[in-house]
């Protein structure tokens, strides 16, 4: 049997596919030239990230597929419905990033509060002239601990979030219509273990309460963070996603922040992605990533290794 993992795969999912007994082919295949790849080559599962994109017309055109992978969380690159009416599996890994989407949360937060994203591209052209003058512009930090971090999304990631920021002392303020409560367990170095239970609130009032307010929600149809709710936002108000482009009204966002009602934005994912607005890459403001919450090596060895368990278990078990 043959896989295609047109997105990569790590060398760890490799290696335990083809010990399960299967080909791994990690060519990458243009968009467009997928479905004839397919068949050629009579490909029985094909994996994917978040670049390709698997819709109905794959799905028809490729009779030998018996799996459609997502290296990942949302699927929202994938007809999954269409997908399973056809007979076919829909996999994805949703608790494999999830710690390294949190850590990239608290990197953009961090920056945001010490000013990091700004500072890094000025001390290099600034530095050995105007030392003291970015000392002042820089100067007026604040700390994490002890403010109020609102998580909107309360799910595995919005979860993990929630530990490191307990971890750091701060207050979690969380929301998820579907999630009333949940226990969040800090593992100490010393075997030590404390829970935490936390409830959820209301929508609003994790925007009116919160310091900082970070996304984990999926894709929508329409914005979750827009001008009315960020008018519901304390002042200063710092905001992260490493969510889903497109849940933030990116022209409101950066009307906040040249208006000062937002403080800081950090954004790994983008309205229009792969070609962010030049707005939102030269602002001052904002902290940037290339959409690479789940890119640790770490995450991608988890990611591979699911992935590789999933498939034997539906194809070779059953």
């Amino acid at each position: 049997m043959k896989v295609l993992a047109n997105d990569g795969i790590s060398q760890a999912g490799k290696i335990a596919l083809e010990k399960g007994g299967f080909e791994v082919i990690t060519t990458k295949v243009a968009q467009e030239q997928i479905a004839n790849y397919i068949n050629q080559n009579n490909i029985d599962v094909l994996l994917v990230r978040s670049a390709t994109k698997v819709r109905k017309d794959i799905v028809d055109a490729c009779p030998s597929l018996k799996i459609i992978g997502r290296g990942g969380v949302g699927m929202d690159n994938i007809d999954v419905e269409y997908a399973r009416s056809k007979g076919l599996h829909v996999i994805n890994t949703p608790a494999s990033s999830s710690e390294s989407v949190a850590e990239l949360v608290f990197a953009h937060l961090f920056s945001g509060v010490r000013f990091l994203q700004d500072s890094n591209r000025n001390m290099p052209l600034e530095g050995d002239t105007n030392f003291e003058n970015l000392k002042k512009a820089y100067a007026n930090g604040i700390e994490l601990r002890g403010k109020n971090l609102g998580i909107i999304g309360f799910g595995r990631i919005g979860q993990a979030v929630a530990k490191m920021a307990i971890g750091l002392g701060m207050n979690v303020l969380a929301f998820d219509k579907f999630v009333p409560e949940a226990t969040i367990s800090l593992d100490f170095f010393d075997g030590q273990k404390v829970d935490f239970t936390i409830k959820t609130i209301s929508f609003e009032e994790v925007l009116e309460k919160s310091d900082f307010i970070t996304l984990h929600v999926p894709a929508q149809n329409g914005y979750v963070i827009d001008r009315a709710e960020i008018e519901l936002m304390k002042p200063n108000c710092g905001i992260i996603n490493c969510a889903r482009g497109g849940v933030i009204n990116e022209v409101a966002l950066v009307e906040a922040l040249e208006n000062n009602t937002l403080s800081f934005a950090g954004l790994d994912v983008f309205e229009h992605e792969p070609s962010p607005e030049i707005q939102i890459l030269m602002h001052p403001k904002i902290s940037l990533t290339p959409h690479i919450g789940a890119a640790t090596l770490e995450a991608q060895d988890r990611i591979g290794t699911e992935l590789a368990e999933q498939i034997i278990h539906l194809l070779k078990r059953n």
